[in-house]
């Protein structure tokens, strides 16, 4: 999923090309795509784009007339900037925003088709998108431990809802926690002053430090290479790789659809974290899915922290980078852990009847 980094240099060159000039027409392949529109889709034709700017994952096209269209990409959704009236690709192609200078071409490379594009009328409809997260980037250090202290979350809970910072995801939280040097089971209301200190300024450093990698990799193209596997992460994407500080293996917490990385020396005192016990032991503090924590906000509950004390050996030698997965649209942050075959059922024996399994 792109998250505040990649949608930050979408931002910047989507406005590059559009701020001043009039959205000619609207396109779509794929109807679902468009979820509101009041008013019609068509009052955005012919109307100046006035800016374009970011809602947390979101990124907004302000029009004339205070249209605003309100894009979410999820998961799989990219953006492409091609010749003007382009076709949109048959497969991934979902919508086509024309200008005279090209046409903004929205994709997804997923058969969930989650992305959404949205068409409202005034700040106050615009607000509604708001899911009311702090920008992590914009705020001191007094009101970004006060916003992760309000509640008590493990620590990759909190980076990733909306409702309490703005922007982060599944990589990025990863990256953040790594930095940091910290668990992402640990709790919030457990952090120190010190440990609080070390997460608001790994936050700060890795959202800035890849925003400026971006810029500089996408300086004189359009953005299409967005991907939330990238080889000089320090541990998102790298399981089973050599930590890049220390050398350990780097581990993950496979959950339902989504996969946290972290090294157990940097992070965790060398203990390894349960796996799928999560699912008991975490409830739903534990984000399934990152779309799961886009849409609405899961139930607090407070669980004990659920880290083992299993300890893992390093891996001898220098750590060297190592390639990122394909970025599959279709699999993207989801687990690939093998899962076992069920047993098979006994048959059980009463008043000399043998009770058939189920077909």
């Amino acid at each position: 999923m792109p998250e505040q980094p990649d949608v930050t240099v979408y931002v910047e060159h989507i406005a590059s090309r559009t701020v001043g000039h009039t959205l000619e027409r609207v396109r779509f392949a794929s109807p679902f795509v468009l979820r509101t529109a009041v008013p019609p889709i068509r009052e955005a034709e012919g109307k100046k784009v006035v800016g374009v700017r970011r809602l947390a994952k979101r990124i907004i096209i302000a029009l004339e007339a205070e249209l605003f269209i309100v894009i979410h990409l999820m998961v799989a959704g990219r953006f492409r900037f091609l010749e003007p009236g382009a076709k949109i690709p048959g497969k991934l192609g979902l919508a086509a925003f024309d200008f005279d200078t090209g046409s903004l071409i929205l994709t997804e490379a997923s058969t969930k088709k989650r992305a959404s594009i949205h068409l409202v009328k005034g700040d106050a409809a615009l607000a509604d998108f708001d899911r009311g997260g702090i920008e992590p980037l914009d705020v001191p250090f007094e009101e970004f431990a006060e916003a992760l202290k309000a509640e008590n979350h493990t620590l990759k809970r909190a980076l990733t809802d909306q409702t309490i910072l703005s922007g982060i995801g599944n990589a990025y939280s990863d990256e953040i926690l790594h930095r940091a040097h910290l668990s992402p089971l640990k709790q919030t209301r457990a952090l120190s002053d010190d440990e609080m200190r070390r997460l608001y300024e790994s936050t700060h450093a890795v959202l800035v430090e890849w925003i400026d990698r971006l810029r500089k990799e996408y300086a004189n193209a359009f953005p299409e290479g967005v991907t939330a596997f990238r080889e000089e992460m320090a541990v998102h994407g790298r399981y089973g790789k050599p930590c890049p500080v220390c050398g350990t293996k780097i581990q993950r917490i496979v959950y339902a659809d989504n996969e946290t990385n972290y090294c157990p020396d940097c992070q965790t005192e060398g203990r390894l974290l349960a796996d799928r016990s999560l699912s008991r032991l975490l409830g739903k503090d534990w984000p399934r899915t990152m779309e799961e924590l886009e849409e609405k906000r899961p139930a607090v509950q407070r669980k004990a922290n659920p880290e083992r004390s299993t300890k893992v050996k390093k891996t001898p030698g220098p750590s060297a980078a190592a390639a990122p997965p394909a970025d599959s649209a279709q699999a993207t942050e989801k687990a690939d852990a093998p899962k076992k075959a069920p047993e098979p059922k006994k048959t059980k024996k009463a008043a000399g009847k043998t009770q058939q399994p189920p077909r």
